[in-house]
This record gives C-alpha cells, structure tokens and sequence, in this order.
C-alpha cells in the first residue's frame, strides 16, 4: 500500500538509478511513457539517471489482429523521442538486445576512463 499511485513509486526509483532501459514492442503505455519523461527530464537536468537507453522490438504483426491504438502509441513515442533528439535502437530478439546493451553499456565504461 501506497499513500500515493503506486506509479510514484517506480517514477522515484528512476531517479535512482544510474541507467535507464526503456523496452518496447507492441505497444507504448502510458505508464511507460511517463516513466520515459521522467527518466528524461532528470537525465536533461543533469541528475540521475545518467544513461537512458530505449529499444523498440522488430516484430512481424498480423494486420487483422494488431490494435491500432496500440501500433499509433508505439509510432507516437518513437516521434517524440526522435524530436527529442534522443535516438533508439531496434532489436529483433533476447540475443540481438544483450548484444546491443553489451555493446553500449561498453562504450560508456570506455568513456568514463
């Protein structure tokens, strides 16, 4: 139990972290979304986190049962993290995504020495 949503809990541990990783698939929801922006606006304001990491998932989809509302969020949030001038990684299964954080997660440890 929470005296406040419990989506303000998670919203404050982002701002604890050092690396925030964003997934996503089928669909952007607006919980995650808001925890995008937070992460976000700390991340511009020079605070935790440090890092913000974002992955959309290349997926094929079956036109007649994909939820439309679901596919014009995911476009939406990859427009407004394009306008942000924050860029986002494809991956197309669980190996190509370990591969591709290994493989930034090295360039920032590369950076910081």
């Amino acid at each position: 139990m929470s005296k406040t949503r419990l989506q303000d809990e998670y919203n404050k541990a982002i701002l604890e972290c050092d690396f925030f990783i964003a997934l996503f698939a089928t669909k952007a929801g607006n919980y995650t979304k808001e925890e995008f922006e937070v992460a976000y606006n700390s991340f511009k304001a020079g605070n935790k986190p440090y890092h913000i990491f974002t992955y959309f998932k290349s997926v094929e989809i079956n036109v007649l049962e994909m939820n439309l509302d679901d596919l014009k969020s995911l476009k939406e949030l990859q427009q407004y993290i394009d306008s942000l001038g924050h860029f986002f990684t494809r991956y197309k299964s669980t190996e190509d995504l370990l591969r591709q954080i290994e493989h930034q997660l090295s360039k920032v440890i590369l950076q910081t020495r």
